[in-house]
């Protein structure tokens, strides 16, 4: 007989999606990054789905849309100081270094931030 102890967590209550969504809000902190992502994002869908479903001589409608939408992404992570989550999942995969979360939105600079306000602080006083 298993006990509840011995059985995994089930997919839905690992819950991947929210997980997923937190790391991606972690990676587009600053605000130009994630509204010209929320553009970008379906522009580069709405790219694959033109490219099948137009006819072929208009494919070129369907590539317009993707990379459009990939160079909006691009911009926006140029921006916020880290690589695209593409890039650096390859670069991980080679071994090289990559910026998965920039760092002035990182946690540690958030609190060297924090504290080095208190300082400044306790010296005006």
């Amino acid at each position: 007989m298993t006990s509840d102890a011995d059985k995994s967590p089930g997919f839905f209550r690992r819950r991947p999606l929210r997980r997923a969504l937190k790391n991606w809000l972690k990676r587009h902190r600053h605000p130009f990054n994630f509204w010209i992502h929320l553009v970008g994002i379906p522009l580069a869908v709405a790219g694959v789905v033109l490219f099948f479903a137009l006819p072929w001589s208009q494919w070129y409608w369907g590539v317009a849309a993707f990379v459009g939408g990939y160079i909006l992404q691009y911009i926006g992570h140029c921006v916020e100081g880290n690589d695209l989550g593409e890039w650096a999942g390859i670069k991980r995969l080679l071994g090289l270094p990559y910026v998965g979360v920039a760092p002035r939105w990182s946690a540690e600079s958030e609190a060297r931030s924090a504290e080095g306000g208190a300082r400044s602080a306790e010296r005006e006083e």
